[in-house]
């Protein structure tokens, strides 16, 4: 599958994709990338980037009817899924990890990890991708990060995930969509 194709896949113009080139992503050295909001992010070598297309604006009731309820409580309610209830939990195949609402690549399978919380878990993200914010709703301050395109809610973001970047973007299942790859 070319770039092309999967921006048409996913329909795309100009929007952010991410494709491994020739080999597989996570058995080659890592390259470091400084993130917006001081952050840091690990991202396979060989990864492409392609620039964002403006914010997606909807109304409430617009995502209501794309999304199934689950998907817009959580996206756009800021719901939290059950924890080993979704399959994307279990998905060990190579691919990208979009959002559920708009379809932006936000994750591939190699930043994949199991971190045994029961929700999809990931060491970094897709640089420009997400945005983030404090969020104070269980009294102590977390990290919440949202989908840069839709601003659909995605989960919160730990230090307490595996090398290289510390992190882990602990993920609702029901957030996200998998497009497997092709080759």
């Amino acid at each position: 599958m070319n770039r092309r194709h999967l921006l048409e896949l996913l329909g795309m113009s100009a929007a952010a994709v991410v494709l491994p080139t020739a080999g597989h992503a996570a058995e080659r050295a890592p390259d470091v990338t400084a993130l917006h909001d001081g952050w840091t992010a690990f991202v396979p070598a060989g990864v492409v980037t392609v620039a964002l297309e403006p914010r997606l604006e909807r109304s409430d009731d617009e995502w209501r009817r794309a999304l199934p309820q689950g998907a817009y409580d959580v996206l756009f309610e800021e719901d939290t899924e059950r924890p080993f209830s979704s399959p994307l939990n279990e998905e060990k195949r190579r691919g990208l990890f979009v959002c559920r609402a708009c379809e932006l690549p936000l994750f591939t399978s190699a930043m994949k990890f199991d971190s045994g919380t029961g929700w999809p878990s990931f060491f970094t993200a897709i640089p420009g991708h997400l945005e983030t914010k404090t969020d104070y709703k269980l009294i102590w301050p977390r990290t919440e990060y949202h989908c840069a395109k839709c601003g659909g809610h995605q989960g919160h973001v730990f230090d307490d995930g595996p090398a290289p970047t510390g992190q882990r973007w602990c993920n609702n299942g029901l957030a996200l969509s998998f497009l497997p790859s092709t080759t």
